[in-house]
């Protein structure tokens, strides 16, 4: 209930869900000098990207923006192959998990990276069972280079054909999921998949009581190419033509108008948040004023893995917007807090995006925790009631002691 408490004591079932819930327990604690909170849930990763850290940094010229950088992911995808993109994901997901995370949505359209077709998705849920963490494989349709536009160089490894190919894989990758792994549907962008094709898709996965994820407004750009292409933004297009609900998640929403972002939001839809690779990128700030109407609404990500924390995320949203305002407290809640606000959309958010039943400590959830070590240099002196500000603007992921995914421990190799 987004406080802390001492003497809880919690059962895991056989099948890795939180069974009981028991407060005012007496009995000698099993974590002494630890506190546990819900794993975070990393709404939107791109495993693969972890490749490109450090990379384009360099900045000789003054034309380096989204699209220059994007260039150099596409010759990290032209030099991939399947061991190399196994070894991005497995390092990728292990370093989440160090971090507290527990789950990832994975944002996934490297399908081919070499050629054995459709190996990418097999290697994605590979890595994360490897791993440990739980996955929801946001499996991705992407078929054009822009509007009007075919796949040209490393984009021909996204390619997923047409919507009868892209079903056909998206049930075979289905077939390889275990426990903790599910699916969920992604049009890649209004750029990548035609608007007819982007409507049948979604008719599609809300047949199949799928969650759908899209990428939406992150560039200027990409507006105005819509605007030429289709008369409208993108968002006005998506309020059109698809019947948006709590199953649907846009990604970034950095320069959505503020009219069109409530209305969105009024849908029930979710927006989430990728601060560090927006700032990275240069991307700009997502209207805070709307989205605090609808705070359930709003998750995170780590998008391009350059760096991977969670808290660092939610640090960045917070002071970001106050250095953007010149404000003390952006994220607020009723109560004046910004801890509660912030943790909810790392969490229980998170958990609404994906469509999995985590996220929180409650019964019949899953087990999925983060241990936080309370005796850390970055803790001391730090007491029970400023835990929750402490954790999202003082500290890192050397707090954490362990994860545990569906009552296994074990935060990652």
């Amino acid at each position: 209930d987004g406080r802390f408490e001492s003497g809880v004591r919690i059962e895991i079932d056989s099948d890795g869900r939180i069974e009981r819930i028991e407060r005012g327990c007496d009995q000698p604690a099993t974590h002494p000098d630890a506190a546990v909170l819900p794993g975070f849930i990393n709404a939107h990763s791109h495993a693969f990207q972890r490749g490109l850290r450090g990379r384009g940094e360099r900045f000789p010229g003054d034309r380096e923006n989204f699209w220059t950088w994007r260039e150099a992911m596409y010759e990290l995808v032209d030099s991939m192959d399947a061991d190399h993109m196994r070894s991005l994901c497995v390092s990728a997901f292990a370093e989440m998990r160090r971090a507290g995370v527990t789950t990832v949505g994975e944002f996934h359209y490297l399908h081919h990276p070499d050629d054995d077709r459709w190996c990418g998705d097999r290697i994605v849920l590979e890595a994360a069972r490897e791993v440990g963490i739980r996955i929801v494989l946001l499996q991705a349709h992407y078929v054009s280079g822009g509007f009007e536009q075919g796949l040209v160089g490393g984009q021909r490894r996204f390619d997923t054909v047409d919507l009868e190919a892209y079903w056909e894989s998206f049930d075979a990758a289905a077939t390889c999921c275990t426990v903790g792994q599910s699916m969920g549907v992604v049009g890649h962008s209004i750029r990548a998949v035609p608007v007819d094709q982007l409507v049948d898709l979604h008719v599609e996965a809300r047949r199949r009581g799928l969650v759908f994820h899209m990428h939406v407004e992150e560039q200027q750009a990409e507006i105005e190419a819509c605007r030429a292409a289709c008369g409208c933004t993108p968002t006005r297009l998506l309020l059109d033509r698809l019947q948006l609900d709590s199953a649907f998640t846009a990604v970034h929403d950095t320069h959505t108008d503020p009219v069109e972002l409530r209305e969105f939001l009024s849908r029930g839809s979710n927006v989430c948040l990728c601060p560090l690779t927006e700032a990275n990128l240069g991307d700009g700030l997502p209207g805070l004023d709307a989205l605090q109407e609808h705070p359930s609404q709003v998750c995170i990500g780590s998008d391009s893995n350059s760096r991977i924390s969670m808290l660092e995320e939610l640090r960045m949203l917070e002071l970001a917007h106050r250095l953007d305002r010149q404000c003390r407290g952006a994220w607020v809640d009723q109560d004046g807090g910004i801890d509660r606000r912030l943790m909810d959309m790392a969490t229980i958010n998170g958990a609404r995006s994906l469509g999995i039943e985590a996220g929180c400590i409650l019964e019949g959830a899953w087990a999925d925790f983060a241990l936080v070590d309370l005796r850390s240099d970055s803790l001391q002196h730090v007491d029970r009631d400023s835990l929750g500000a402490a954790l999202v603007l003082g500290v890192d992921r050397e707090v954490f002691l362990d994860t545990c995914v569906g009552g296994r421990w074990g935060r990652g190799s």
